[in-house]
C-alpha cells in the first residue's frame, strides 16, 4: 500500500472549493490532457454523498475505466472517493477543506489537502512499477487537478 499528500493553498473560501472539487466538468476539464470524461453513473453536475461515477481517461498509452464512490460526505469539510471497480487493488482519495488566511493580503483561503491511499495492480510487479513511476504520476495529476481548480475558483472570486 502507497500513500501520498498534497497540499493546495486556494485563495477561495472552503465551501467553494469544496464544491468545485465535486463537480463532474471541472474534473474532466483538468485531466483534458488524459481526454479523462464521465462516462456511466453521475456524469454531469455536482456528486454527493453516495453518488457513483465511472470515469475513462488514456493513461501510459491505454484507455482504463475507474468507477469510484462518494463514501464519506461533510460539506464544506471533507469528501471521500474510493475505487469500486477499476485497474487499481486499492485507491481512496480523501479530500479535507480548512479555512484559513492569505498571510499576504488576509484574503478568506482555503487549505485543500489530498490524502491519497492506493495499491497498485499485479502483485509484486504493480510494487515495482508503484515505486518507479505510479506514485510520481498520481502525484503529478492530482497537483494538475489543484491548480485547475485554484485558477477556476481564484478567477470566479474576482
Amino acid at each position: 500500500m502507497s500513500r501520498f499528500e498534497v497540499a493546495t493553498l486556494v485563495l477561495a473560501p472552503p465551501a467553494v472549493v469544496f464544491d468545485a472539487s465535486l463537480s463532474v466538468e471541472l474534473h474532466a476539464s483538468s485531466m483534458r490532457d488524459s481526454r479523462e470524461q464521465a462516462v456511466a453513473g453521475v456524469t454531469s453536475g455536482q456528486l454527493s454523498l453516495g453518488d457513483q461515477v465511472t470515469w475513462r481517461a488514456r493513461h501510459f498509452g491505454f484507455t482504463w475505466h475507474l468507477t469510484s464512490t462518494i463514501s464519506a460526505y461533510n460539506s464544506p469539510s471533507y469528501f471521500v472517493d474510493e475505487q469500486v471497480n477499476g485497474p487499481f487493488r486499492y485507491w481512496r482519495h480523501a479530500h479535507t477543506f480548512e479555512s484559513t488566511h492569505d498571510g499576504d493580503s488576509g484574503i478568506e483561503a482555503t487549505l485543500m489537502k489530498d490524502i491519497v491511499d492506493f495499491a497498485a495492480p499485479a502483485g509484486p510487479l504493480g510494487t515495482i512499477t508503484d515505486a518507479l513511476v505510479l506514485r510520481r504520476y498520481m502525484t503529478k495529476l492530482i497537483l494538475l487537478r489543484n491548480a485547475h481548480i485554484r485558477e477556476v475558483t481564484e478567477t470566479a472570486r474576482q
